[in-house]
């Protein structure tokens, strides 16, 4: 470790300001990884509040990396100082990992708490660890209690001995804990206990209104792949503009129409003008679609109907525009690019440019492509996305291609939101009863492998997921840090879609869904991520079909915004507010 990194552990009771005392600790820096432990997707609205409150409280110095993986997450940049915040968190989901919270004393964490602490000694930049001191809190009086506070107490402790520094702090004061003095110690430069900075507000940028394009764009590197490292490392996702939003509402209730009488259609053209920070909104004129195609070794256990020959076949039929996307695609002016990231066939070379392996693993027995290949995948998603936007597509569209895919989609989707199998199997392709049962217990397998790394994305996404669906994680999370709208298709590319939201806190809102799928699973996927579909209409084909058509609804409300007249501009009396809502008529 170089001589003048410093490891501080801040201690704190529940609101003492633990948290902002840590990040004063590191403001000379100007690069900072904040390691988020807490849970990003929840319907807990306290919560969902106090992360915000401390994400407004950072500033761009800071690449928040919301993960529970804090040892991964240390060793993949030692020299880059870092923020914890907190270790409680990391701890609940080490228990959750190993179901240990029925257990009591007998569950060791000892390997974890030792792991985590070898990671610390290694680091060659500053680091602090904000946690709470159990003994300021009350904990309820219940073996889980009992288990956390002995726990937490116990990894307090640990932490404490590998740190050059220990503060408590109490109702905003800060205390220096004492310790041993050692040569060592005395080398060391000391962290001044100075009073945090307050940062101001970062401006948000401009939006850019893309222009048309008449062609297809090829997603092609002239040969040169991504760059894989620290492909996990999103920066903060920068929500849809509120003030815009309330704009568009305030518009809408000048349109030549009932408040409210076209529905959800009026909230879809609010969210595309949020999106595009402007009101009224541009013209959607530049939509693209990316299929991405890979095979899965658990395909080989007869989950589906179909041989998983046929994906490399409709691989080909996509690339000729044959397929059903083509068509679809083709009414509403969006383009079409399958991307080969592991189908088990050779296809050509400007299709597979990205091309991770052939197939994958069997999710049942082992993991289904390495974390170097899911790193790799995961890039070639972002740089996809990134290539689309920069040549002036203005809504994004994900599809997918690959036989036995709805059963990994399904393993990501149980393990996320803890269901059982039999609740969210469907028939996929169309399978038997017998299938069924099959493709039930891969199902269950697979969840069972998921569970110890449900928690780390990327790890996830690498033991049950395989490279096609982790490469659309990237290009959904990616287009919302480039804050690109997309519409979701069904259930494949909604299980991406929830890993892409854990690597990417937040961009679900610059998503919308575009159809409801008959599988079983993407109902509970959609309500994990609080989407609600435009269309319903029994689709299970994929490809993007669902999304392609919702695609003329979403430009629809666009144009709503844009063409439609005022009462003002129309010349057309308002509602007499004073007769009440009984004087409104439904049409105009």
């Amino acid at each position: 470790m170089a001589d003048r990194a410093t490891r501080t552990l801040v201690l704190g009771g529940v609101r003492s300001g633990k948290s902002a005392y840590g990040e004063s600790l590191l403001r000379a820096h100007q690069q900072i990884r904040y390691l988020a432990t807490g849970p990003v997707t929840t319907s807990d609205a306290e919560w969902t509040a106090r992360v915000d409150t401390h994400r407004r409280r950072r500033d761009d110095r800071y690449t928040t990396i919301e993960t529970t993986d804090l040892v991964g997450a240390l060793r993949a940049a030692p020299d880059i100082p870092a923020l914890i915040d907190d270790l409680g968190n990391w701890l609940t989901a080490r228990i959750d990992a190993v179901d240990g919270w029925d257990s009591g004393s007998e569950i060791d964490l000892d390997a974890d708490i030792a792991e985590l602490c070898e990671a610390l000694r290694a680091m060659d930049a500053d680091v602090v660890l904000i946690s709470s001191e159990v003994g300021l809190s009350l904990v309820p009086p219940t073996p889980a209690g009992r288990l956390f506070q002995d726990l937490l107490g116990t990894l307090n402790s640990a932490v404490a001995q590998v740190s050059d520094r220990v503060s408590l702090v109490v109702a905003g004061r800060v205390l220096d804990l004492p310790r041993a003095s050692t040569a060592e110690d005395s080398a060391r430069a000391t962290v001044s206990a100075a009073a945090p900075v307050t940062i101001a507000p970062v401006a948000t940028p401009a939006p850019v209104t893309p222009g048309p394009v008449t062609e297809p764009t090829p997603v092609t590197t002239d040969g040169e792949l991504p760059d894989p490292t620290d492909a996990e490392v999103f920066g903060p996702i920068t929500p849809p503009s509120e003030a815009i939003a309330l704009e568009a509402r305030e518009r809408q209730a000048t349109l030549t129409k009932p408040p409210g009488s076209l529905g959800r259609l009026e909230e879809i053209g609010v969210w595309i003008s949020a999106c595009q920070g402007q009101c009224p909104p541009a013209p959607i004129t530049s939509p693209s679609v990316v299929v991405f195609a890979g095979d899965h070794g658990v395909a080989r256990g007869g989950v589906s109907a179909f041989p998983p020959e046929v994906t490399a076949q409709m691989v080909a039929n996509i690339e000729s525009g044959g397929a059903a996307v083509n068509v679809m695609a083709a009414r509403v002016g969006a383009t079409v690019t399958v991307v080969d990231m592991s189908v088990d066939a050779d296809t050509a070379p400007h299709l597979s440019t990205f091309k991770v392996r052939r197939s994958s693993e069997d999710l049942r027995t082992t993991d289904s492509i390495s974390l170097a290949e899911a790193r790799a995948a995961l890039a070639a998603g972002r740089a996809i996305a990134d290539r689309l936007i920069d040549s002036g597509s203005d809504l994004l569209i994900a599809g997918e291609m690959g036989i036995g895919n709805t059963t990994p989609a399904t393993v990501l989707i149980g393990a996320l939101t803890r269901r059982e199998p039999v609740e969210i199997v469907g028939r996929g392709t169309g399978i038997d009863d017998h299938g069924w049962m099959r493709k039930t217990a891969a199902i269950r397998d697979g969840m069972r492998r998921a569970r110890k790394v449900v928690h780390d994305p990327l790890a996830l996404l690498a033991a049950v997921g395989g490279a096609d669906l982790t490469a659309t994680a990237g290009f959904l999370a990616q287009a919302a840090l480039r804050r690109t709208p997309v519409i979701l298709d069904g259930v494949v590319i909604t299980a991406a879609a929830m890993v892409a939201n854990e690597l990417a806190p937040g961009a679900m809102r610059w998503w919308i869904s575009g159809h409801r799928s008959v599988e079983p699973a993407h109902q509970i996927a959609l309500d994990h991520l609080d989407l609600e579909p435009v269309l319903d209409l029994s689709m299970r084909l994929g490809e993007g079909s669902g999304a392609v058509l919702a695609l003329p609804v979403v430009q629809s409300a666009a144009d709503i915004l844009i063409s439609m007249a005022t009462f003002a501009e129309a010349g057309v009396t308002d509602r007499d507010d004073s007769a009440g809502p009984e004087a409104a008529p439904e049409s105009i």
